[in-house]
């Protein structure tokens, strides 16, 4: 039977139907961003162990271990990355760009305490973006390895910069850095920089805090107001105004919290000190 020009079949119509309505899912599917990866938090129980000095097999009753992102994650164990995001490690400066390095009249800022450490120019938007691109092969590197979470160091270089530097621009970098590890599945740790705990959690989105020290300079309260019982502590063998057993019982100090010597040296290495408060 002939059909009028232009008039189409009803089965034509609905496989047309049908194809448009493909495409218009094919499209949506395209659009939608693909999710990150799960991030999980700190564990709730069990012991911690502090291991920039070195990787060694920790205790049975540890379920949480911050290394270097140069060493492998602890088998077993809640494992935590360690960055200098804001200054360079040593034997490390040849590995950043010229114009990411803070610098003065007299050369290089140095760090007065760790002088092998030069500080990062967080000062523009520019910079920030350099130093942002070479942390995320670190961050994805964490994350590739099998770590668990990063904390960042050196968050306070600000205060070591003359001026040249502010919070502002540090928080900046630091919101940025945590985004690329909070999307490639790593809680983010803030290190020191007690006075800004809450900044950081609100504008940095950070999960957790590595503190040092802060039972010995009285801090601990900065930490836990903000992160409860996400804050980690360690103390020094060379710097306890008391006993660690008296500075384990008072009431600010945080539920994980241990003592080390200072050059975080392996257990076969003379120097080593390794105690856990006893909760």
């Amino acid at each position: 039977m002939s059909r009028a020009p232009g008039m189409m079949s009803a089965r034509r119509m609905a496989m047309l139907a049908s194809l448009g309505l493909c495409a218009v899912l094919l499209i949506a599917c395209a659009a939608q961003p693909t999710p990150s990866p799960t991030v999980t938090e700190l564990p709730a129980h069990g012991g911690f162990d502090y291991q920039l000095g070195g990787a060694y097999p920790p205790d049975p009753d540890v379920s949480l271990v911050v290394r270097d992102r140069a060493a492998r994650p602890s088998d077993g164990a809640y494992s935590i990355c360690y960055i200098n995001a804001f200054q360079t490690q040593p034997a490390e400066q040849d590995h950043w760009p010229h114009d990411t390095l803070l610098t003065s009249d007299a050369g290089p800022v140095i760090d007065p305490d760790w002088p092998d450490e030069i500080l990062l120019d967080t000062s523009t938007a520019p910079k920030r973006a350099a130093i942002a691109h070479l942390l995320t092969a670190w961050i994805e590197g964490c994350a590739h390895a099998g770590f668990d979470g990063v904390e960042f160091d050196n968050l306070d270089s600000f205060t070591r910069s003359d001026g040249a530097l502010t919070v502002d621009d540090n928080l900046a970098l630091a919101a940025r850095i945590a985004r690329i590890a909070h999307d490639a599945g790593l809680t983010v740790g803030q290190k020191n920089a007690a006075e800004f705990s809450l900044r950081l959690r609100d504008e940095a989105d950070f999960d957790f805090a590595v503190a040092e020290e802060c039972a010995a300079y009285g801090e601990c309260g900065a930490y836990t107001k903000v992160y409860g019982d996400a804050v980690i502590d360690i103390e020094y063998t060379d710097q306890l105004p008391e006993s660690f057993a008296a500075l384990c019982a008072e009431e600010a100090s945080p539920r994980v919290m241990i003592l080390r010597d200072r050059h975080l040296v392996t257990p076969d290495q003379n120097g080593y000190v390794y105690e856990a408060c006893e909760r």
